[in-house]
């Protein structure tokens, strides 16, 4: 498996160990985990994300 390149979110708030961590594969696949609990690793890809965020975010 190829290594992924974790980077904050800017959405992180500034305490550590309380981050959300993000990484793209070569693929387009894009991977997020929380520092807390790094073994944990929600993958998905990036329209599937943005309608989430936008969910959320109760924009329709």
């Amino acid at each position: 498996m190829h290594a992924l390149d974790w980077q904050k979110s800017t959405f992180s708030g500034g305490a550590e160990g309380n981050c959300v961590n993000v990484a793209a594969s070569p693929h387009g696949t894009l991977h997020l985990r929380e520092s807390d609990d790094p073994d944990t690793v929600l993958t998905t890809g990036g329209p599937q994300l943005a309608a989430l965020l936008r969910h959320l975010s109760g924009a329709a």
